[in-house]
């Protein structure tokens, strides 16, 4: 079965991110595996689009270290390890401390308390288990704490980073990891205090925490074959 694109068809992306995001899900969900030739008539196919916006997105890719351009043969999977994932998070978690630092010097009590009705609406949805809707506020939450740091080269950045893992992945780390709720209330507890050392220090912790879920969860859909 194939992914459904619906940014594909719509005008929210251009084509070549939606072809990009597409094959980047196929690849972590150990669909596409490493050493593995990308076909682009298929992936036009599956995706709806020309083969046009399919290069482009395998090049985006390429730039990102996902596949490798072979001279005359086309697109190759690339080796993607566990430490790469670590990799990925560090830095996240790096940026994102940074921004929540600077969020705790210049969050307004508007956006504090826009923040408390997010932080509660994802408390209510984990009380009842509707983990879509964890994951959908989460991502809320972090967002309005990163707008709050009024950093705007600071979160292209880190949105750079981001997009490395697919969308759900982050909304299955909101999902699941025990401490997002409890790390959500001293994160805000750090902000409304303008404490940035232990906004900082919170948001760190709650990142990096996420790189070894993540790994165990791509063991479980086949990316890495071996047993290291």
């Amino acid at each position: 079965m194939s992914t459904p694109l619906p940014s594909a068809r719509g005008r929210h992306i251009q084509l070549p991110d939606a072809v990009a995001g597409f094959v980047r899900e196929k690849i972590m969900s150990g669909q596409m595996k490493p050493g593995e030739f990308l076909r682009m008539e298929p992936i036009a196919e599956m995706v709806g689009v020309s083969i046009t916006p399919v290069r482009e997105g395998l090049l985006r890719l390429s730039s990102e270290g996902f596949v490798t351009a072979v001279p005359r043969r086309g697109f190759m999977v690339a080796t993607f390890t566990r430490q790469d994932v670590r990799d990925l998070f560090w830095a996240q978690s790096s940026l994102s401390g940074e921004l929540a630092a600077r969020a705790a010097e210049r969050i307004s009590d508007e956006q504090l308390r826009q923040l408390e009705e997010v932080m509660e609406r994802c408390d209510d949805a984990i009380e009842s288990g509707d983990t879509e809707a964890i994951g959908v506020m989460g991502h809320q939450f972090h967002r309005l704490i990163n707008l709050a740091a009024d950093s705007d080269r600071l979160a292209r950045l880190l949105a750079s980073i981001v997009k490395h893992l697919p969308n759900s992945f982050y909304a299955s780390i909101e999902s699941h990891v025990r401490a997002v709720a409890p790390e959500h209330h001293e994160l805000f507890e750090a902000l409304k205090a303008r404490d940035s050392t232990r906004a900082r220090e919170v948001t760190e912790r709650h990142i990096i925490n996420s790189a070894d879920y993540v790994i165990a969860m791509l063991e479980k859909q086949g990316l890495w074959e071996d047993s290291d």
